[in-house]
C-alpha cells in the first residue's frame, strides 16, 4: 500500500524524492524491501527483531525514533559508545540499566575481532553498518558471509555525507524499527531546525562569509597539529552555517591535514575545535571534555590551554575571542543541526541574535529523547585580557 501522512513543515517537499518510503509494506506482509544508503536493494523476510549495530553510536539515531525502549530490538553493538562517549552511554544506562547490561560487544565489523558466530548465536536477523565503511565490508567479505548465514545487512550514514544522508537514514531506521510515523516527525523537526539557519545564510553573499578553520579533535594527540575536514561532516556544517571552510579550499577529501604554518598564513576569523569525553578511554588527551557530564570549569581551563598553544596564541581568531570548541559527537549523529545552529551564531551573532541552540537541544530532548539534557556541548575561549 502507499504510505501517506499529512505532516506540516518540510516533509512534503522531500517525500517525492525519498524513494525508500514511497511504498511501505502492509502491516501483515512478511517481507520488507528497502534501498539502503549504499544503493543496495535489501529484502528482509520479515520485520527484524534482533539487530546488531556496527557502531554503538547508531543509538543516537535510534533513540529519538522509538516510543519507549530504544534497546528493544537491539542485541548488541561495537563498544565505541561506551569508549568514546561514556556520558551518553551512562544516560542510556541510567534509563535502561538491564538493556545496557545485556548488550553484546560484537567487536569491530571491519576487523578480525568481529565474530559472525556470535551474531548467529544471538539469532540476529540484521546488521546495521556505516556506509563510510562499505569498501572495508566488501573487501573483508563481511557482507557475503553474513548473507550466506542468512543475516541481512543495511547501510546507513550519519557521518560521511551526513547532511545529505541523515533524512534517508532516519527513514530507513523508521522502516526497520516499525516507527515510520516517529521517523517522519523527527525528520520534520530536523529540517525545520536546519531551515532556521539556511533561510538566513542563503541571503549572505559569498564574499562576506568568514574563513573558518575546523580542527578535528585538538588535544586527542597533544603533540599533533592539525586534523581537519574537507567539504564533509563538520566542514559541511561550517559551510551550511555561512562560513568558508579552510579545509575545503585545500582538498575535496573527507579528512584533511593542516599545517600550523598554513593556518597562520590563512589567518582565519574563527577557529573551531571538537571535543568529547575521551579522557576515560585515553587519559592523556588535552581536549575539551564536552558532553552530558561536562564540567564548565574544567572545560574553560582546557580551551584556554588549547588557544594558548604555540602558534595559536597570536592568531587573530584567538585575540578576538573567536576560538571555539563544540561537541565532537555531533559529527556522527542526526543532531548535527545543533552544531550548525551554534556555528552560525558564532559567525553571525547579530543575524542570529534570537536563535538559541541550547533551547533547541533542550526541546529536542524533551520531545524525542528518553532522558533529559544536561552538561555542556560548546564554549569559547576568552580573548586575552578578558
Amino acid at each position: 500500500m502507499t504510505y501517506m501522512k499529512n505532516v506540516s513543515g518540510f516533509i512534503g517537499a522531500i517525500a517525492a524524492t525519498v524513494t525508500l518510503i514511497t511504498t511501505a509494506p502492509d502491516a501483515h506482509a512478511e517481507a520488507l524491501t528497502l534501498t539502503d544508503i549504499a544503493g543496495r536493494q535489501v529484502t528482509l523476510p520479515e520485520m527484524p527483531d534482533k539487530i546488531v549495530l556496527g557502531e554503538g553510536r547508531m543509538m543516537y539515531g535510534i533513540a529519538p525514533l522509538v516510543d519507549g525502549n530504544p534497546f528493544e530490538k537491539i542485541v548488541g553493538w561495537k563498544d565505541d559508545l561506551v569508549l568514546y562517549d561514556p556520558d551518553a552511554f551512562r544516560k542510556f544506562e541510567a534509563a535502561f540499566p538491564e538493556d545496557a547490561a545485556r548488550m553484546i560487544n560484537f567487536g569491530n565489523p571491519y576487523a578480525g575481532d568481529f565474530s559472525i558466530e556470535a551474531v548467529l548465536e544471538a539469532e540476529a536477523d540484521l546488521v546495521l553498518l556505516d556506509v563510510g565503511n562499505l569498501f572495508k565490508a566488501e573487501e573483508t567479505g563481511l557482507i557475503e558471509k553474513l548473507d550466506k548465514a542468512g543475516v541481512s545487512v543495511v547501510f546507513i550514514d550519519f557521518r560521511r555525507n551526513s547532511t545529505e544522508n541523515t533524512v534517508p537514514s532516519l527513514l530507513i531506521l523508521g522502516r526497520l524499527l516499525g516507527e515510520e510515523v516517529n521517523a517522519m516527525e523527527f525528520v520534520d523537526f530536523y529540517i525545520g531546525e536546519m531551515r532556521r539557519v539556511s533561510n538566513v545564510v542563503d541571503q549572505i553573499p559569498a564574499e562576506e562569509r568568514p574563513l573558518v578553520v575546523m580542527e578535528n579533535a585538538p588535544g586527542w594527540d597533544p603533540e599533533f597539529c592539525c586534523r581537519s575536514f574537507g567539504p564533509y561532516n563538520y566542514g559541511r556544517f561550517v559551510e551550511l552555517a555561512g562560513g568558508r571552510n579552510f579545509g575545503s579550499t585545500l582538498s575535496s577529501a573527507y579528512s584533511v591535514t593542516l599545517s600550523l604554518e598554513g593556518i597562520i598564513e590563512a589567518d582565519p576569523e574563527h577557529i573551531i575545535g571538537t571535543g568529547a569525553n575521551w579522557a576515560e578511554a585515553k587519559p592523556e588527551v588535552t581536549a575539551t571534555l564536552l558532553g552530558y557530564e561536562a564540567d564548565p570549569v574544567v572545560n574553560a581551563e582546557k580551551i584556554q590551554a588549547l588557544a594558548s598553544r604555540s602558534g595559536f596564541a597570536d592568531m587573530r581568531a584567538v585575540k578576538e575571542g573567536n576560538y571555539h570548541s563544540i561537541y565532537h559527537q555531533f559529527y556522527n549523529s542526526p543532531y548535527h543541526f545543533i552544531a550548525v545552529q551554534q556555528i552560525a551564531k558564532w559567525l553571525y551573532p547579530d543575524e542570529f541574535e534570537d536563535l538559541d541552540p541550547q533551547e533547541t537541544f533542550d526541546r529536542m530532548h524533551a520531545r524525542f529523547m528518553p532522558y533529559e539534557n544536561s552538561g555542556q556541548f560548546w564554549l569559547s575561549a576568552s580573548a586575552p585580557g578578558n
